[in-house]
């Protein structure tokens, strides 16, 4: 007969080892601690440095009246009054913001990812139209609007020569309240550089099997885009809008430009223009805090507009990341 070996006990801890144990662990879990701490101080610098104090320092300046010059004095909430029912500009500037938003983000990845498409697909030739399209982007935001003004000019600009030329009767573009904003929309499909090469490098690495599985079940073109190309890009897409719609609530230098030469007038010494030419169609929420902060040194209106500007910017980012979560449920 077999005897079962007995069982024994693990022997009893030290009593007196005790008290060391938890000093110990907490040494090591300091260590730890801090040893995390530096991996993230140089994010956590250049979180505080860069958006902490400046978001914590605009709210306090959109309390009080601060023309950089003497003390800050605390009026609550006059300059927020001030701004929301009481400016005539901020009305259109943030229409055109908003307008901007809309369909320069929208006509920007809708174009980017038709080109990105377009160079996947083709046979040859591949480079060159890569390089083609990604040029423009590479060049300075200063320079390529001087460039698209002198194009669009509407007395001697080639392009209106051009359709003048075929009998179309051209529109006067960055001169016209009507054509401003479509020809800055324009400005940035011709950059749309950063955007083909973010989706063709999406596209490229959609997986060639789920075409070849399309193609046997008998999906054609739109099928294999719809079931096998979209959900695939969906991320990408959705980060270039995010990334987009906050790079134009930003909109300012292009604007800007674009309106001082079209105005005509001669920028020299001591030289103070109105933003928005024609008709304020080109004004912008930046080009007001600008304005309102280094023109007319009211810091504490400008605070508010960069305040709301950073509301409705995270407002708008929030509703689509829901939406993109509620369709990543839907799909599970």
């Amino acid at each position: 007969m077999a005897i079962s070996p007995a069982v024994t006990e693990p022997p009893a801890l030290d009593q007196r080892a005790r008290p060391h144990i938890a000093p110990e662990l907490r040494r090591k879990h300091t260590r730890e601690r801090l040893r995390t701490l530096g991996f993230l101080s140089p994010w956590l610098v250049g979180f505080t440095v860069f958006f902490g104090y400046p978001l914590l320092a605009t709210v306090y300046f959109s309390f009080m009246h601060y023309n950089q010059i003497k003390a800050p004095d605390f009026v609550g909430l006059r300059n927020w009054k001030y701004v929301l029912t009481q400016m005539p500009l901020f009305g259109p500037a943030l229409w055109n913001t908003l307008w901007l938003v809309v369909v320069m983000v929208a006509l920007r990845v809708v174009f980017g990812l038709g080109i990105g498409l377009l160079i996947t697909k083709i046979k040859s030739g591949v480079g060159f139209f890569r390089t083609a399209f990604y040029i423009p982007y590479l060049a300075p935001p200063v320079a390529a609007t001087v460039a698209f003004v002198f194009l669009l000019n509407p007395g001697t600009g080639p392009v209106n020569e051009a359709l003048s030329a075929i009998g179309i009767d051209a529109p006067n573009w960055f001169n016209d309240a009507a054509w401003a904003k479509p020809s800055l929309v324009m400005l940035s499909l011709w950059g749309i550089g950063d955007l083909m090469v973010i989706f063709m490098a999406a596209l490229l690495d959609v997986p060639k099997e789920q075409y070849e599985a399309a193609e046997l079940d008998g999906a054609g073109a739109f099928a294999k885009f719809r079931y096998v190309t979209w959900p695939s890009i969906t991320p990408i897409v959705m980060f270039a809008v995010v990334t987009g719609v906050v790079q134009t609530m930003q909109y300012y230098t292009q604007a800007l430009v674009a309106g001082k030469l079209a105005s005509g007038v001669t920028i020299g010494p001591g030289t103070v223009i109105q933003p928005g030419y024609p008709d304020h169609s080109t004004l912008t929420v930046p080009q007001l805090v600008y304005q309102l902060g280094f023109q007319n040194f009211n810091t504490g209106a400008a605070c508010v507009l960069s305040l709301v500007l950073f509301v409705i910017a995270m407002a708008v980012t929030s509703l689509l990341m829901r939406k993109r979560a509620g369709l990543l449920t839907a799909e599970d």
